[in-house]
């Protein structure tokens, strides 16, 4: 017989949503999402479309919030894992003053009260790896700093690349983990070889095996641009990226559908997370926190 403890079901709460990446990594690892929140109109259609079958309770129960700033902390479903890609906005112009105070007005500040009410086992967070250097290292020791000081949680970090996770994309991203138990050791998991290359993404030759990070500026550059991203030498010819392979370098599953434009997929796609590389290092929270568990 199972214990207790193998067979609980982790469940998560799924911050600046966007079109459901972090989800979909943690529905795969058995989790399940008990909020969410996407202030993005076009972004709020297709997370509905594609997940009001898989978590209708979400919808049904209005726990799909839009503004993340206007929801009170309190009124939050209790969860074990709070996970999101968060928009990085100038913390520099937040003040002078160290640790949670400094992070007021910024989008990190509702992960922050968000921790600092519910007390989660454990968050996963993500962002731009330029985030490390920003306004001279300055923001990521603010953001450093109210973790482990003022919320008292571990912080591990580490640069990791879609490629590193087998999707045709380098997409590097800072992804910072940490743990109610500082006791808590966590490591990052090891990378795995390339499962799939940018000709069977195309279903031709390829002159390039990764291809360039998916992003929201310069579509449509073309192939000579030096922005070019969408663009492509496939057995000969000139082909454009359209969301059907930008699913694919982003790890979304093939029935992952797009009620919105092409332009609006397109983008939606580039804000997104490299879906492999979340589940292999959420795998490793969860593991980690089924050890922990298992302890107690």
């Amino acid at each position: 017989m199972k214990s207790k403890s193998s067979r609980k079901k982790y469940t998560f709460i799924d911050l600046f949503a966007g079109i459901g990446g972090f989800h979909i990594a943690f529905h795969h690892l058995g989790a399940k999402c008990v909020f969410a929140s996407e202030w993005d109109k076009h972004a709020r259609t297709t997370y509905i479309h594609n997940f009001s079958k898989m978590e209708p309770q979400l919808f049904k129960s209005d726990l799909f919030a839009g503004d993340i700033t206007k929801v009170n902390e309190k009124e939050i479903p209790d969860f074990d894992i709070l996970t999101g890609g968060f928009p990085c906005q100038a913390f520099s112009q937040a003040g002078h003053k160290k640790g949670f105070d400094d992070t007021r007005g910024t989008l990190f500040f509702d992960i922050a009260r968000i921790i600092k009410e519910k007390k989660p086992a454990a968050f996963f967070i993500e962002n731009v790896r330029h985030l490390l250097k920003h306004d001279d290292g300055k923001t990521f020791a603010r953001i450093k700093e109210t973790i482990e000081k003022d919320l008292g949680y571990s912080f591990y970090w580490k640069i990791v690349k879609a490629s590193d996770f087998g999707l045709p994309q380098h997409r590097p991203r800072l992804y910072m983990v940490g743990f109610r138990d500082k006791n808590i050791p966590f490591k990052f998991p090891d990378p795995i070889e390339l499962k799939t290359n940018m000709s069977e993404i195309f279903g031709g030759n390829c002159s390039k095996e990764i291809g360039y990070t998916l992003r929201l500026g310069g579509r449509g550059s073309g192939l000579n641009d030096r922005r070019n991203w969408d663009t492509y030498l496939v057995s000969g010819k000139t082909r454009k990226l359209t969301p059907k392979e930008g699913k694919k370098m982003m790890g979304f599953p093939e029935e992952f559908e797009f009620p919105v434009s092409e332009v609006q997929a397109m983008r939606q796609l580039g804000n997104s997370v490299a879906i492999n590389a979340i589940q292999a290092v959420g795998e490793e929270v969860i593991k980690t926190l089924k050890k922990y568990d298992k302890r107690k």
